[in-house]
Formats: C-alpha cells, structure tokens, sequence
C-alpha cells in the first residue's frame, strides 16, 4: 500500500534505481522515499479492503529495457495471470461488500442494480485510464515503474498549464491525502463494524438455538453501549498495529480471508433461500437516500489503488487489461447479486451490514464471528498504508534512540484516532457512506479522468475524450459533494435510527 521507522527485514529492502528522466526535478523526502520503497513492493491495495502483502519486493531492475511498459520483467517473483486474478477480486471484497443491500435499499430494487452497473463499468474504464498513462511516463521517461502519485504527478508536469506545472508535487500529495483519508476511514469501519457484530452476538446469546430454521425474531439483552465495545477493541488494535513487517501481516492476511471466505459463502447460502414477494420493495428509493447508495457504492468499488501494484508484478502485464476486466465483471456481479439478494430476503429491516440480519442460530452467529475476525486482521493491513506515509515525517525529527518510542507512539495515537472517530460516528452504514463520498470518488472518479486529459492534451486529445471525462470528473464531483452533505445531515438530523434487533421476521 503505501526509513528508518519500520525495520524491515533485508528481503524487503528496496534500492532505488536511477532515473534515465524526468519532466522535473523534485526533492525526495524521507516519507515519500519510505512511500516509493514500500509501493515497489509485492503488491500493495492503497484503498481497498483485502490486500495482503505476501511477498517480497521485485527484483530484476537491471533487466529494464528503456521503452517497455514490462517494468520488472520475469523475476522470480512475478505473478502468473491466475495469481493477479486472485489478488485483484480478494482485493475488492470486504466490508463495503456487506454494505451493498442496505445501498440497494437506498436506491430502490431496480435502481440499485442498474446503477451499481453503472458504477461499476465508469470505475473499470478509469482503473484502464491510470494504467494506460503509466505506461506512457514509462515509456517516456524509461522509468521501471510509476506509481498512483508518480503519474497524477508527471500528468501535472505535462499539463499546458505553467502554474499546474510549476505545482506539480501537489499531485502526489493530494493522492497521498486521499490514501491516507481512506486507509483511515476504513479502519474506522472496521471498528464501527467490530462493535455491532460482537454487540449483537453477545445480546443474543440467551436466545440462541440450534435450530436455523425456524427463526424468530429475538429479543436482545441489553449489554452495554456500542461505543465501550469499540474501546474494548481498542487495546488489542493497537497491539496489533505495533507489528510492521510485512512478512508478519501476510499470516494475518491469510486467516482474514479464509475466515472471510468462509462467512461469505455461508451469507449467499442463506439469502437465497425462500427469498420473500418483493412486490412491496420499491423500485425506485427517494432521490433523498441516493446520495448514501452513491457513498457506499464507491466505497465498495474503489480499488484503483491496487490496479498498478498488481500489473507491475505480472510475468505479462500485456494480459492484464483482460484480467482487469474479467476480475472486475466478477466483482461486479457479486456486488450486484448480493446487493438484491440481501435487500429482498430482509427488505425494510435490512442493516448496514447484512451479517446484523443473519440469524439467531449458532450457525449464523459464528459466520459474524468468523466475519469479524477476518476484519479484526485486516485492521493491521489498512493501517499499514497511513503508517508508512505519516511515521517517517516524525520519526526523521526524533533523536536516534528515541525513533522506536516515537514510532510506537504515533501508531498508538493513529489508531486511537480511528477508534474516536468511530465512537463519534457509530452508524456503520454512514461511515461507509461519508469514507466512500469523501475520499473513494476522489481517487476512483474524478482524478483519473483529469489525469487522462492533462497527460495527452499536449499530443492532441479527441473533443469526445475531453467530453467523456468531464462528465466523469464532474459526476463524481457531484456525488462527493452532495453524498458528503446527505452523510454529515442524517448524523446530525437523522431520518430513521439504525436497527437494533436482528431482523429475522421476513421469513418468519
């Protein structure tokens, strides 16, 4: 995802090759040289949910022939098109995924749908937009590799714009921003999400049964508030967040999403049986809800952090535009599919996650479980991202036998932060609502298009291209703008109160 802070094994180590050009010269500071080691690693997901780092960094630079968009060539560590594919979809499945019946239910049952087709395809097309203008600063500059940052900020450098030009290096910041808005905001979910799910299996545990049949709906027994469950949390997330190889967090990685696979394929057996008549669902929600389907929608799609990292590794990155495709009509149809799914077996009563809506038998309390363990674990992977951009900043001003305390120190209050922002927001689905609005249509939606047209518009650009991206561009302004409003007004005023008992009367 994205020094002396963390003390990465030698494998890990990357040494930086030289650049054969450049459209300016920029001054490499610590944190953005920890940014570039730690983003030439394996591959890393900057905004989604469920990337694992597993191996270690590339080799092969020596092998770089000037010209080629190949930038790592055959190393050992390259990944095969099956590998990539993996990588790419567990990349994209994780919370906002369980979000997706509640955003269906903001937008209506025929609305829903079309519109996360939509989404899906315009996030699709701009992911095949950030890779076709990396391949063109490689060719260009005979670069092996150029990452999120690295192209918005050669895209600026190549604007007809002198003041966009003369600011370049603001590009990268603002991707790093938006990283970091993300990463962070995704941790906040998790704790949102932690919280709800172990709050409503310990509630329920006197009126759990065997028996997943014949549900009725329970009634829960009041425990103690969401928000001292996500300071429960806490201690054991910062423990967690104090782990900074790579190596380590692939472990956890890898029980994440066993036990996340597992409780996924467990949710699809049970919602497609005895679905109930959705004649009463509307097919179209108030356009007063739409801007929350937007927020969640993005937040489940925004993977175009990832897309880089992942074409860089493969033994023939030629293949991965299928790849990409293939892997996200995948996504994008399990998003769909559960989406509806989920929305028509529980209807009005569904919740920000449906794993809230399973039912009151161990069976389904333990895929919660499961569920949950899974996003406990994936906390540390999130966090990475924000850790290694933010830390070398502090630690490069700490004396040298104080860089370990002041390490663990900003992890500890980073984490914390997240848990605070969490206690202030404790409604999951407009936490995902506002992370998606805020940050996701920022990095999938409107940069993407504008890097295309500040890239090629010197080589001459299409009035078509300029249009379609526009529009792109402003789309999502507009969702980031009035998605942003509806979350902050339905914190402040809100419309309806979250659920607070497992929904299990639709089928009773």
């Amino acid at each position: 995802m994205t020094t002396s802070v963390p003390e990465a094994p030698p494998d890990l180590e990357l040494k930086a090759p030289a650049t054969t050009g450049s459209l300016n010269a920029h001054p490499v500071s610590p944190a953005t040289m920890s940014t570039q080691r730690l983003r030439n690693e394996d591959y890393h997901d900057y905004s989604s949910t469920d990337v694992s780092p597993e191996e270690s960094p590339s080799e092969g630079l020596n092998n770089f022939s000037p010209g080629s968009y190949q930038r790592f060539g055959e190393s050992s560590s390259s990944t095969t098109w099956l590998q990539t594919l993996i990588h790419l979809l567990k990349g994209n499945i994780g919370t906002g995924l369980l979000g997706l019946p509640l955003a269906v239910k903001n937008a209506g049952i025929l609305m829903g749908p079309l519109s996360l087709l939509v989404i899906g395809i315009v996030a699709v097309h701009c992911m095949g937009i950030l890779v076709k203008c990396a391949h063109h600063f490689c060719r260009r500059l005979n670069k092996p590799y150029v990452d999120y940052g690295d192209t918005v900020m050669y895209g600026l450098e190549s604007s007809p714009s002198s003041w966009l030009r003369n600011h370049a290096h603001w590009g990268r910041h603002i991707v790093d921003f938006f990283l970091i808005v993300t990463q962070l905001g995704f941790c906040c979910v998790y704790f949102v999400f932690l919280a709800d799910n172990f709050k409503q299996v310990i509630e329920a545990a006197n009126g759990t049964t065997n028996d997943c049949q014949n549900n009725e709906t329970v009634v829960l027994t009041p425990t103690m508030d969401s928000r001292l469950y996500m300071l429960s949390f806490l201690p054991f997330l910062v423990l967690l967040a104090f782990i900074r190889n790579l190596r380590v967090l692939s472990i956890f990685s890898l029980l994440a999403n066993v036990s996340m696979l597992v409780s996924l394929v467990m949710i699809y057996q049970f919602i497609v049986q005895r679905i109930p008549d959705p004649s009463h669902l509307p097919l179209v929600a108030p356009w007063k809800t739409y801007p929350l389907f937007f927020g969640t929608a993005i937040f489940s799609f925004e993977g175009i952090g990832m897309v880089l990292p992942l074409e860089n590794k493969m033994k023939d990155p030629r293949k991965f535009p299928v790849i990409l495709y293939v892997g996200m009509a995948i996504v994008t149809s399990l998003y769909i599919s559960l989406g509806c799914l989920g929305y028509l077996q529980f209807g009005a009563n569904i919740q920000g996650s449906i794993t809230l809506n399973l039912p009151n038998c161990w069976l389904y309390q333990s895929v919660k479980l499961l569920y949950s363990i899974g996003i406990f674990f994936t906390y540390a992977l999130q966090f990475y991202v924000p850790a290694e951009i933010i830390i070398p900043f502090f630690v490069s001003r700490a004396p040298e036998h104080c860089e370990l305390v002041v390490d663990l120190f900003v992890r500890t209050v980073m984490v914390c932060l997240t848990c605070i922002l969490a206690i202030l927001i404790p409604r999951l689905d407009l936490v995902i609502s506002l992370v998606g609005s805020v940050s996701s249509s920022a990095l999938a939606l409107i940069i993407p298009p504008l890097l295309e047209i500040s890239t090629y518009c010197s080589e001459g650009l299409s009035p078509l291209t300029i249009a379609k991206d526009a529009l792109i561009s402003i789309l999502g302004f507009v969702g980031f703008v009035v998605g942003t409003y509806q979350a902050l007004y339905e914190l402040v005023q809100p419309s309806s109160g979250p659920i607070s008992i497992n929904s299990t009367s639709a089928f009773v």
